[in-house]
């Protein structure tokens, strides 16, 4: 048998496929960006305009405070020129406040800076309180129907005139006062916080550092527990829920979630009242006997910053006379700047 080789071996060729070659396109680029976002021109635009009304309202505030500064400063160099005392005197010297004589003028703030703060300070005592069980009944105890009627009848306080408080506090308050001032007095009259002075106010009508600073706390009262209360709702349902779920009582979910939540607020809100009682003028001047001598006693009279200088507007006719006051008001202006530049800032903290 004969067997044939083939003299070379056909190589195999692959077989056609039947998937056509896709040839890649050219890349065009990128789109242009207002076929992306045909509105973003607009957008932009508007953005600018708004960034640019909303830095220009910014900058004009503080063109304004700076500038109302600068007019007291102004105003106020050439009589604390003419001071008798001199500058550190205008700080230290708490005797009579006498411009008459314009060429030996005499003048000091310790008085007008301690009543100022006293009753300040007696008003924060007293409201601070209140407020906080006011925002703590409001936020956690009240019924749902109630919390909007009492929230309201809380604010509506703040938009009552303080000519109206002030004509309460001097025929109300005053007089209503006078069993609680006999009785502070004779048993606590060691103490001078509660002494009385030969020239004191009569116990009868009540016009003291006492009843100035129960007036200003009931005016300070809704702007203290409305920063409270608006910070209290926003406790963390969460906390709450789990602290409930743990067998905590009511008052226990407050004092350990809702009070360390809303605390930084409380101080704030506090802080705004104080900055309100600093410059609290017309309820005052009707409440508080007028007196250039203040012995630190709360059944004293007494003059603040802004009752001085309410009082002695007849004396503006002169520019010397006029600036000692001026001197006087921007103390006042840079401790009411101060106090609220705290809140605000306490209260930034807190939102970060």
């Amino acid at each position: 048998m004969t067997y044939s080789f083939p003299s070379a071996q056909r190589r195999s060729r692959p077989a056609p496929s039947s998937t056509p070659t896709i040839v890649p396109e050219p890349d065009p680029g990128p789109l242009p960006e207002h076929s992306l976002h045909p509105t973003r021109g607009v957008r932009r635009i508007g953005d600018r305009v708004f960034s640019g009304l909303s830095l220009s309202s910014a900058g004009f505030i503080s063109f304004i405070i700076a500038a109302i500064g600068v007019f007291l400063l102004w105003r106020a160099v050439p009589a604390l020129s003419n001071n008798a005392k001199g500058l550190v005197g205008f700080f230290t010297y708490s005797e009579a406040w006498n411009t008459t004589d314009t060429s030996a003028m005499y003048f000091g703030i310790p008085n007008l800076l301690a009543v100022t703060v006293m009753i300040s300070l007696l008003a924060l005592v007293l409201a601070m309180p209140v407020a906080l069980g006011i925002a703590i009944y409001l936020s956690n105890y009240a019924p749902k129907n109630l919390v909007k009627p009492l929230g309201h009848l809380v604010d509506m306080l703040a938009a009552v005139p303080s000519i109206v408080y002030g004509l309460w506090g001097w025929q109300v308050l005053g007089p209503s006062l006078k069993e609680l001032y006999v009785f502070l007095h004779a048993h606590l009259s060691f103490i001078p916080l509660f002494a009385t002075y030969p020239n004191s106010p009569s116990f009868d009508t009540g016009r003291n550092v006492f009843t100035g600073g129960v007036v200003l706390a009931v005016m300070i009262l809704p702007v203290i527990a409305a920063t409270t209360r608006e910070v209290f709702v926003q406790t963390p349902k969460g906390h709450i829920e789990a602290a409930l779920a743990l067998g905590a009582t009511r008052w226990e979910v407050v004092r350990m979630t809702v009070l360390p939540f809303g605390r930084s607020a409380f101080i704030a809100g506090g802080m705004l009242g104080l900055g309100r009682a600093l410059g609290e003028t017309m309820a005052l001047y009707m409440v508080v006997s007028p007196s250039t001598a203040f012995r630190g006693s709360l059944f004293d009279g007494g003059t603040t910053f802004a009752t001085a200088i309410a009082n002695a507007a007849p004396e503006f006719n002169d520019d010397l006379r006029a600036g000692a006051y001026i001197a006087a008001g921007l103390v006042l202006f840079a401790l009411t700047f101060l106090v609220n530049a705290l809140a605000r800032g306490v209260i930034s903290r807190r939102k970060k």
